[in-house]
């Protein structure tokens, strides 16, 4: 018997089309369930098969749902602004807008003929309008909230805004970049760009100067798991260390409770332990050393701080600002020779390569508060700026990094956990044993040292106890072409959102959408987008006057900006209220 599939697939796949058969009803008295699959981006020239292996498996789970009574919604979409459709666009010479759209036809016409039993009336398209308007939405609702740490949890920038008012910086616990300290007077009599600015420490969206990952020849910043090796993921081109002023989101203030949530899902330990590690939680003290013959400060943040007799040098990140102010004139043709060629390196390189000890030395000292030591201040690519404060206090007697430091610079290692090991072959890192030519700290054990030397960090006001984590904000902003408009505008150099009745912010028509090596955004091309204040309307950039016409944010969000919220959309994809209700 001869079975003509071809014939059967056009016949079944014209009837659920014709009938509607998988579709979803939002009214029903079945119970729920939701099938997701992670939707496709439209870079190349069609599905590769890696996309079947995985929609074959939930289409499977979707149709035995139904089969059991469930209200099935089974959605799909497509992932379609972002570095891979941009660079597609790119290779082939044609504009990204007609690229994507070419893609998503074909990937389209080839998901319908496998046959899944997906709804297509709830197809999203992260690069439409209609759908990043609610993308922008978001994001001016983090740009209009802080992280309350008493109440652990988001709440708008308004209630902040009333607390300086009344108490200044008083009782204030917020998740924050720099730790500030101000009266309610001080804030009332702060003009409008120092409030602003102000308030900029403590948004859940905000602008900072941040150390990237560079990709001259791509034109943009990569995120760590769009590098490797040193080169771009995506054509393995060269990736450099530098400074940038970047839109974050901070993430970090979710630090725990992300922590808490771990607790509750059904992973494999192993991969739980991954993420634990990932956000890097440690309890210890930040603490200051003041710089020998320098008005500056060295801030500190250790997990060890009963350890600080034994902290014999200091090390700080080569993208650290205090470098350059600390940095003697003998050493400044070494110490530049340094930071050049660490910036060839990522951050995550650095993290791995352990072996290999590198450094140089500023030609200053720090004073230890407790042995009133003088410590040399280096710099090495150990160290990061994102991670702490970007310095650390060295103690190679009881830690590895620090000690094989020491070894190849040939630094004091001094013993102040009682161990019979040699230190001065080997790092003892334990916990289990009890402080040695500590002064007041001699005899204690961990807990007890710790304790006892956070009191004194905190009564000699030099410092405080403090939790840190590994886990960093994330850049939120790329200096391309093919994504959502940040919503936007600059007056006096400080950062205002549009309003939300005036979104979507679209993105707009450009001669040239090429990124640039010297990270210059392709938006700077456009006539036609500055932000009329009066009027509230998008208008010729010739118009800027910086008086009712400003600037709007050249750089677009990440790819991962839309594709962070479409399982929501799927449930509400029409919806031109509210981004899902």
């Amino acid at each position: 018997m001869f079975y003509d599939h071809q014939q059967i697939e056009k016949k079944w796949q014209k009837y659920w089309e014709d009938n509607q058969t998988y579709k979803t009803s939002d009214k029903t008295d079945k119970p729920k369930f939701y099938v997701l699959d992670m939707f496709p981006y439209p870079s190349g020239a069609g599905l590769h098969v890696g996309h079947p292996l995985g929609y074959i498996a939930s289409d499977i789970y979707a149709r035995y749902k139904r089969h059991q009574g469930f209200n099935v919604l089974h959605p799909v979409g497509y992932d379609s602004f972002g570095l891979p459709a941009e660079q597609y666009a790119i290779q082939t010479g044609t504009h990204p807008a007609i690229t994507t759209e070419q893609n998503i036809t074909r990937y389209e016409d080839q998901l319908r003929k496998i046959g899944f039993s997906f709804d297509w009336s709830r197809e999203v398209r992260t690069s439409d309008a209609s759908y990043y308007k609610w993308t922008q939405w978001i994001f001016i609702e983090l740009f209009h909230s802080w992280y309350n740490k008493n109440t652990d949890k988001a709440e708008s920038i308004e209630t902040l805004i009333k607390h300086f008012e009344e108490k200044g910086t008083l009782d204030l616990n917020a998740n924050q970049n720099d730790e500030l300290n101000f009266t309610s007077e001080e804030w009332k009599n702060a003009s409008e760009i120092d409030k602003e600015d102000i308030l900029l420490n403590y948004r859940l969206a905000y602008r900072a100067e941040t150390t990237v990952n560079w990709c001259p020849a791509l034109g943009t910043v990569l995120a760590n798991d769009e590098v490797k090796d040193g080169k771009s993921e995506r054509g393995g081109f060269p990736v450099f260390q530098k400074k940038m002023m970047q839109w974050s989101m901070r993430i970090s203030a979710y630090s725990e409770r992300l922590l808490e949530g771990l607790k509750t899902l059904d992973w494999p330990q192993p991969l739980k332990d991954s993420q634990e590690y990932w956000i890097g939680k440690s309890h210890g003290a930040q603490v200051k050393f003041n710089v020998d013959g320098h008005d500056e400060i060295v801030q500190v943040f250790t997990a060890r701080p009963d350890t600080i007799f034994g902290a014999t040098f200091m090390v700080l990140a080569p993208e650290n600002p205090l470098v350059e102010t600390i940095t003697t004139e003998e050493q400044k043709a070494e110490v530049d020779n340094y930071i050049e060629e660490t910036s060839k390196k990522t951050e995550r390189d650095r993290m791995s390569d352990v072996k290999n000890v590198s450094g140089a030395f500023t030609g200053s000292y720090a004073i230890n508060p407790f042995s009133n030591e003088k410590m040399p201040i280096y710099i090495s690519d150990y160290v990061l700026m994102g991670y702490g404060t970007g310095a650390v206090m060295a103690v190679p007697a009881h830690d590895e990094r620090d000690h094989r430091f020491a070894k190849k610079f040939n630094l004091e290692i001094k013993k102040v956990v009682e161990t019979e090991e040699d230190v001065q072959e080997k790092s003892f890192d334990s916990k289990t044993s009890v402080c040695v030519n500590s002064d007041f700290l001699n005899g204690l054990n961990y807990d007890e040292a710790k304790a006892l030397i956070i009191d004194a960090i905190e009564k000699k006001g030099i410092g405080h106890g403090t939790t840190n984590y590994r886990q960093r904000d994330a850049i939120f902003s790329r200096q391309r072409y093919w994504g959502e408009p940040v919503p936007i505008y600059y007056k006096d150099g400080m950062p205002y959102t549009l309003p939300a009745s005036a979104l979507p912010l679209e993105l707009p028509e450009v001669e040239k959408y090429l990124p640039t090596e010297d990270g210059d955004p392709p938006l700077g091309n456009s006539k036609t987008f500055a932000w009329d204040e009066a009027n509230q309307k998008v208008v010729a950039t010739d118009l800027i006057d910086d008086k009712t016409v400003f600037p709007l944010e050249l750089s677009t969000m990440p790819g991962w900006a839309g594709s962070s919220w479409y399982f929501l959309r799927y449930m509400d994809p029409n919806n031109g209220e509210v981004f899902c209700e």
